[in-house]
């Protein structure tokens, strides 16, 4: 493995791809190695993938579309498929900080193998810098991910009670017209008795939440439902989510819900000012840019979401790492104004969110890709693996009620919850 860093500029070694379409190996998660695991699945199709031919830690999302441009110019293609599907051939997984300030880092990953299946095609991608040699046969997991065992709940950076009051401060700040909303995240921590292993939280996101985006980059792992931006192509998607309310039991209570969300003031100004956020950042690098009238539910298992799925055709040269780099941070996940939400969510949350909320996903040579926003998720901590955070925002607006805030971020703990255990959370106490 070769790294290179954004600071340093260094060239990248000059790599040589070969992809061959293979059987349809089964379930994707379940051929990932104990270490140096990478995936993207949803509805069973994606790419997972193991080993680097190479890495990068880019100090920002245009730096890293820099370099992946350069390395993708210079690559020797031995066998490819024809009429690939998207993500078949030389790609690279990453995940980026929310704040640039951020002690967390950025990483692009280009892995060594990748196995893919998608529109009822499976292929298989080695990357090496030297000779490609023949391809060898997929692998099958040979150690199975274990459950966390022992797992014992903390309360993060904020108690329920601080985080509730600096929903409070948010809202007298809006009262005052400073801005119109912002995004407020909290954390909890869980610690197991050993190391968790983030492909068994993948495996059970993966089955539980079968719509959203599962993926797993450098020890973050979540199963997100909103897709920043996805070019293929020419054609260019964003699908935003704002406005969020707990399922019940299911039924007709869950219609009455899903009607109420649609209906809701404050909901309704939260996810305009998210689709309004979308539509500016693209329009520059965008033509046709098309925004529905209206709102529809996105049921998930735990919430129901308000949900618009924007479309625009890409002007020449808009990449989907460029794309990227224009929507973040959307309202979405940030506030409107930007820059005074931006200052804020620090200053009230206490939080160093690292790379939550940031770009996740991946990119191919032709800068075709996906980038999700890193929500429903946690990172396993560095420096010790049995730790791992989890985060979950909240939109807040001038109708913001606290309490209803802080229950509506334990329903966006939940997937993780669930992965890990569904154990309790903490309800008082902060972390020492």
């Amino acid at each position: 493995m070769i790294e290179t860093a954004g600071e340093t500029g260094t060239a990248p070694p000059r790599l040589h791809v070969s992809t061959a379409e293979i059987d349809d190996p089964g379930p994707l998660e379940a051929l990932l190695p104990p270490d140096g695991a990478l995936a993207w699945v949803r509805r069973g199709d994606g790419m997972v993938a193991w080993g680097e031919a190479d890495r990068y830690k880019p100090t920002s999302i245009a730096d890293a579309e820099e370099w992946w441009s350069g390395l993708s110019r210079d690559v020797v293609v031995t066998d490819a498929l024809d009429d690939p599907p998207a993500g078949a051939g030389l790609l690279a997984f990453g995940s980026f900080v929310f704040d640039p300030d951020s002690a967390g880092r950025s990483t692009l990953v280009v892995p060594s193998t990748v196995v893919g299946r998608r529109d009822g095609r499976a292929w298989l991608t080695r990357v090496t810098a030297g000779p490609e040699p023949v391809a060898p046969p997929v692998p099958t997991a040979t150690v199975p991910p274990r459950a966390p065992r022992g797992l014992r709940w903390s309360a993060g950076t904020l108690s329920p009670e601080a985080w509730q009051d600096a929903v409070s401060e948010a809202v007298r700040r809006i009262g005052t017209g400073a801005l119109d909303k912002v995004v407020l995240a909290r954390d909890v921590v869980a610690t197991a008795e050993d190391e968790i292993d983030p492909r068994w939280l993948v495996g059970r996101l993966a089955d539980r939440y079968a719509s959203c985006w599962t993926y797993l980059v450098d020890g973050l792992v979540g199963a997100t439902p909103e897709m920043l931006v996805r070019r293929q192509g020419g054609l260019v998607t964003s699908r935003v989510l704002a406005g969020t309310i707990r399922r019940s039991a299911g039924g007709d209570a869950d219609l009455n819900l899903a009607a109420a969300l649609a209906r809701s003031s404050k909901d309704l100004e939260e996810h305009e000012y998210a689709v309004a956020s979308v539509a500016r950042a693209l329009a520059p690098s965008c033509s046709a840019v098309h925004v529905p009238d209206a709102p529809y539910v996105l049921e998930l298992p735990n919430v129901l979401h308000l949900a618009t799925d924007v479309t625009a055709v890409a002007r020449p040269g808009a990449t989907a790492l460029g794309l990227a780099a224009a929507l973040h941070p959307s309202a979405a996940v940030c506030g409107t104004p930007t820059d005074v939400a931006r200052t804020l969510i620090p200053a009230l949350e206490h939080l160093d969110r690292e790379r939550y909320a940031g770009p996740v996903g991946w990119v191919d040579a032709a800068g075709d890709g996906e980038w999700a926003i890193a929500l429903r998720c946690g990172q396993v901590e560095e420096t010790d693996a049995r730790r791992i955070r989890l985060f979950a925002g909240c939109g807040i607006v001038a109708g913001s009620d606290p309490a209803a805030e802080l229950a509506e971020s334990a329903a966006k703990l939940l997937p993780m919850r669930e992965a890990l255990g569904d154990l309790p959370l903490p309800v008082a106490t902060p972390a020492p």
